[in-house]
């Protein structure tokens, strides 16, 4: 007598066989270990498969501005979703600094909670910045521009100009990153 029961596991599959000794029963067991096999191998490679990113940019005329329309991630890992990072310290205070300064602190908190996590600032695709202020932002626009260029990023972005932030704070940088 034999029964086979399967159970999906993400995409392996993983066969219970409990069968008697004859020679048919064999080269079914044998069978199925074998499809078995393949269908692990199959998984492995799949999730070797380097992560890749496509731009999307139909204009040029966002490249002097360091963001791209779409990004198309694909063979990824992993996701993080990362809240927005300011310029509050490690003690938990907002900071009464100016734009420029709250704009570097928030940059690397971000940076430090990626890190963290395991992933890496390159593979940001897709970065939101809120502003109290875009006309006191936009003087040290070239922070963020140089940041993403250090990194080689390549992602989207949206640039908000908000009522207000929590406290004193004047920028907040919230991601999506990939890996």
């Amino acid at each position: 007598m034999i029964w086979v029961t399967g159970k999906a596991l993400g995409q392996h599959i993983h066969l219970h066989v409990y069968y008697n000794t004859t020679n048919k029963m064999r080269k079914f067991f044998l069978t199925v270990l074998l499809i078995n096999a393949i269908t692990a191998m199959y998984s492995q490679n799949k999730k070797q498969e380097k992560m890749e990113k496509r731009v999307i940019n139909p204009w040029t005329w966002q490249n002097e501005r360091s963001y791209n329309q779409a990004v198309e991630v694909t063979n990824v890992t992993g996701t993080l979703y990362v809240s927005g990072q300011t310029a509050i310290d490690d003690e938990g205070v907002s900071s009464t600094a100016d734009m420029k300064t709250q704009l570097e602190l928030a940059i690397k908190n971000l940076e430090r909670v990626i890190a963290e996590a395991g992933y890496e600032s390159k593979n940001i695709v897709r970065l939101t910045i809120y502003t109290t202020s875009t006309e006191e932002l936009w003087p040290h626009f070239n922070i963020l521009q140089n940041w993403i260029k250090k990194h080689d990023m390549k992602q989207a972005l949206t640039l908000l100009e908000v009522v207000s932030l929590f406290e004193t704070l004047t920028v907040e940088l919230e991601a999506t990153v990939v890996k």
